[in-house]
C-alpha cells in the first residue's frame, strides 16, 4: 500500500495533481481542502495517500493531512458512498462542518453536496454518527480545539476511564454549550454533570 507520495509538483487542478517521484508521475485525486494547501507547481510536495485498487481500476487518493484522509477512510465504509463520492463530500465542506452534520443528524446539510442524495446522506450520519466526534469537537470549536483547556480536559476524562471518543464527545457538547468555559475544572465539572 502507498502511504504518501513526496516529490516535485508537476501539476496541479482542482481536483487532480501529479507528483513526480524517483522519474514517476504520480496523478492523485483531490478533495478542494487539499487543493487550497498545494504549493506552486514545480515546487516539492507531499500528500498522504489513499491507494483504492478495484477489479477494473486502480486510483490513488492524495490528501493534505491525515484527518482528510482519516474521515475519507471511514465516508468509503458507508455502503454506497464510493471514493469520488467521498472526495466531492470533503470538497463541499470543511471536515469540521462535515462532522458536525453527521454527529447532530443534519442530513439535509449534507445532500446539498452535488452528487449525495437524501438517503445517502441519512444513511452517513446514522452509520458514521458515533465514530466522528474527534472531527466534530475540531469543528465545534474551531481553533480552540487545540487550546490547553480542550486539550487538557479530553486527557482529565480519559484518565477517569472514558475512551477518547466519548471524552471528545463530552467536551465538545460543553464547549458548544459554554464557548466560554476557561478552565479545565469548569469543562470537566459541566462534563460530568451532564452524563
Amino acid at each position: 500500500m502507498i502511504a504518501y507520495v513526496r516529490g516535485v509538483l508537476a501539476e496541479k487542478e482542482p481536483t487532480r495533481v501529479v507528483i513526480e517521484a524517483a522519474g514517476v508521475g504520480y496523478e492523485m485525486l483531490i478533495p478542494l481542502s487539499t487543493y487550497d494547501r498545494l504549493p506552486r507547481t514545480g515546487e516539492d510536495a507531499k500528500l498522504l495517500a489513499y491507494h483504492c485498487v478495484r477489479e477494473d481500476d486502480e486510483t490513488l487518493f492524495g490528501f493534505a493531512t491525515a484527518d482528510e484522509r482519516e474521515l475519507f477512510v471511514r465516508l468509503t465504509s458507508v455502503s454506497g458512498v464510493g471514493p469520488k463520492i467521498a472526495i466531492a463530500i470533503l470538497s463541499g465542506m470543511s471536515i469540521g462542518e462535515l462532522a458536525v452534520a453527521i454527529s447532530s443528524g443534519d442530513a439535509k446539510r449534507i445532500s446539498a453536496v452535488k452528487g449525495v442524495g437524501k438517503k445517502t446522506a441519512e444513511k452517513i450520519c446514522v452509520e458514521l454518527r458515533d465514530k466522528v466526534s474527534a472531527f466534530a469537537l475540531r469543528g465545534r470549536v474551531g481553533e480552540a480545539s487545540s487550546s490547553p483547556v480542550v486539550t487538557d480536559a479530553v486527557a482529565a476524562l480519559r484518565a477517569l476511564g472514558f475512551n477518547e471518543e466519548t471524552s471528545a464527545k463530552m467536551v465538545a457538547d460543553v464547549i458548544a454549550k459554554n464557548p466560554n468555559a476557561d478552565s479545565v475544572e469548569a469543562v470537566i465539572r459541566m462534563a460530568l454533570a451532564g452524563r
